[in-house]
């Protein structure tokens, strides 16, 4: 407990900076992933295959990549001047989303043939119907992945820790320079993500609860 108490000025900060880079992250993916599986269900052959390349560049790259990727070679290019922690935020983004961009697509997938032939039958155009009748019928199927998504994004947000980026993950280099037990300090850190993550569980089944589809 001395560990913990002793060194709050490192805990709050570090599981403050955790929860932004995920809630930013989470967001930032949840957008892109969904446009992602709309590209990947057109039936314009070209943006299917974008979002098919997008899929498949992004979800098989080592998201340690894409972070040494955007913390040390973009800002070679001179376009967007990002710190540490955005450049942190748009790893985690460009990686989750290609996840994300699946869950969606795979509950897109489960949703009968016959309900998209009965909207362009009424006169819905495609956006019209995946916004309107495809996906809020999806979201039912995707909540358990979704939300396993998020939380090993929530997992994920470690790895910044070696990128200058001040956060959970980062807390056990702070306590081995002021000569604490570094091990009594990564069980504290384990046991603030159990807690962070368990919220996302309890959401995960009261959705599932709710909107429960009878099969």
């Amino acid at each position: 407990m001395d560990v913990l108490l002793d060194n709050l000025d490192l805990y709050g900060p570090g599981f403050l900076n955790t929860i932004k880079l995920f809630v930013f992250s989470a967001i930032g993916s949840l957008v892109l992933g969904t446009i992602l599986a709309m590209l990947r269900v057109s039936p314009v052959p070209i943006l299917r295959a974008a979002g098919t390349a997008y899929v498949t560049l992004f979800r098989n790259t080592p998201l340690t990549l894409l972070f040494f990727f955007f913390v040390f070679a973009y800002p070679l290019l001179d376009i967007v001047d990002l710190s540490y922690f955005w450049a942190a935020v748009v790893a985690l983004t460009v990686y989750t989303s290609a996840f994300v961009c699946e869950v969606v697509r795979s509950g897109i997938n489960t949703v009968p043939v016959g309900q998209a032939e009965a909207a362009r039958a009424i006169g819905l155009t495609f956006g019209q119907t995946l916004g309107q009748i495809i996906l809020p019928q999806a979201t039912r199927s995707v909540v358990p992945p979704m939300v396993s998504t998020f939380i090993a994004l929530l997992k994920n947000t470690t790895i910044a820790a070696g990128f200058s980026v001040v956060e959970a993950g980062a807390i056990q280099n702070y306590l081995s320079e002021r000569g604490y037990s570094v091990m009594v300090g990564l069980l504290w850190v384990a046991l603030g993500f159990v807690i962070l993550i368990t919220p996302l569980t309890l959401l995960q089944r009261s959705l599932e609860k709710r909107w429960s589809v009878a099969r």
